[in-house]
């Protein structure tokens, strides 16, 4: 028996990417998993794979799929709401779903910049809100994972409102861990380098950098992977461990690359 069997895991934005990775994950090691996209029929299908590739290893294991957007207050509640309803209660909530977009300061657009601050950083907050009024409701403690970055410590060009954004999400995550420390609720987060995702893709695209440039400016020279993200997610999750409040940064090195081109 693992640590996550039989436990229920909510996580958001995880049609795909690093949070689909972490949903196959804790599938995989006993958990019910409640699949999120803006998308019914995405978080369907993530779910029905799941299912159908039989990740789930224990008899009473699930993985359902529910629709929300994470700026939607009442939706988010609701999203918690279906899955105490589906299983009885709620043990982790990985805070996963969010957006990017790129631009210069001086030219950058306020509704967009607006709208990242909204999904990133505001949406985590709701996230753990309702994840966190549940869990202090049980009385049994739980576990929830911000999903941050290393642009939460880092500037880099044209990613004003996303370096912004992920900062707030590690003040907030610090802020939430005391204060549900006496809930026995710890609240970390995770702050992935370059992980190969379609989001990821897209920025390099809209920021004129290649495959190489980031495999040179990480030490280990490659990108990470959601498998190893998720990894790293159920070490955070696993409340035997004595951690709450951190930021852990799962990057390959580019951090403490001090000669490493900020450029990229």
């Amino acid at each position: 028996m693992t640590d996550l069997e039989g436990q229920t895991a909510i996580v958001t934005g995880s049609s795909g990417g690093i949070g689909r990775g972490i949903a196959e994950h804790f599938a995989a090691q006993g958990a019910n998993v409640v699949i999120n996209s803006r998308s019914s029929e995405d978080a369907a299908a993530v779910a029905d794979a799941i299912e159908d590739d039989g990740g789930i290893e224990n008899d009473d294991g699930r993985a359902i799929g529910v629709a929300a957007d994470v700026t939607d207050e009442d939706a988010v509640a609701a999203l918690v709401e279906t899955t105490v309803e589906e299983f009885g209660g709620l043990d982790i909530m990985v805070n996963n779903a969010g957006v990017t977009v790129t631009g210069p300061a001086e030219t950058f657009d306020l509704d967009d910049w607006r709208w990242v601050i909204e999904v990133d950083l505001v949406g985590t907050f709701i996230g753990c809100k309702h994840a966190g009024a549940q869990m202090i409701d049980q009385g049994d403690g739980g576990a929830i994972i911000n999903i941050s970055s290393l642009m939460g410590k880092n500037g880099l060009h044209n990613r004003s409102p996303y370096c912004a954004a992920k900062a707030g999400v590690d003040n907030l995550t610090r802020t939430l861990a005391v204060e549900w420390a006496e809930h026995d609720i710890h609240v970390n987060a995770l702050a992935p380098g370059y992980i190969r995702t379609e989001i990821t893709d897209q920025t390099m695209d809209s920021a004129g950098y290649s495959v190489e440039d980031i495999e040179d400016r990480t030490p280990l020279g490659r990108f990470g992977t959601p498998e190893e993200m998720a990894k790293c997610a159920e070490f955070l999750v696993a409340r035997d461990n004595f951690v709450t409040g951190e930021v852990l940064t799962a990057d390959g090195g580019w951090n403490a690359y001090a000669w490493g081109s900020g450029d990229q």
